[in-house]
């Protein structure tokens, strides 16, 4: 099977490759901002819908699009992606000795629409203030969701996870081969 894929992200990328899957990549661009009155998980779904709708428009052949969206959720409130080096020091100290959520939302249009969403819990140890500031000098934190990539050097502050070790890279497998069967 082959499919179009409509990100940028090489994790996504990798976890396809890991899985079999041939895709070709869609370059699309989404406004990704996020209206504090939206439901964290309305918000991964809406914004895996417009990147899927999105490379869809630009799709020149009749593959199936998948497209994608994770964001790190704490107390109800989307983190966001490190912009900066500050951002992610802000990031990690937030959620240092805390569990946080990290919702994962994959879209698949073919001849239908369908979305799926995974929700893991992941709990991070206690960070000291030089762990943090170390971790952020890497430059891994700059452009992820909650300022970490657990498949780099933040393996190592999880203390527990529940859910999908996929779904925290960035794309949730368990749910994107169900959908790609579907289709």
């Amino acid at each position: 099977m082959k499919i179009a894929l409509a990100s940028r992200s090489p994790r996504r990328r990798e976890l396809l490759e890991q899985i079999g899957i041939e895709y070709e990549v869609i370059d699309i661009d989404v406004d990704e901002d996020w209206n504090e009155n939206e439901m964290p998980e309305d918000y991964v779904c809406r914004i895996a819908i417009e990147k899927a709708r999105a490379g869809k428009a630009l799709l020149k052949n009749d593959l199936s699009v998948l497209a994608a969206d994770t964001a790190v959720v704490l107390d109800g409130k989307i983190l966001g992606k490190a912009e900066s080096k500050d951002d992610a020091i802000t990031m990690l100290t937030r959620l240092s000795g805390k569990t946080h959520e990290v919702l994962s939302a994959v879209t698949v249009i073919n001849t239908q629409e369908q979305t799926k969403i995974s929700i893991s819990k992941v709990t991070f140890k206690a960070l000291s203030k030089e762990e943090i500031i170390a971790y952020c000098n890497s430059d891994e934190p700059i452009g992820k969701a909650g300022g970490y990539a657990i498949q780099g050097k933040a393996a190592v502050f999880i203390e527990r996870l529940e859910g999908s070790y996929s779904g925290v890279m960035g794309l949730p497998l368990f749910e994107t081969q169900q959908l790609l069967n579907r289709a």
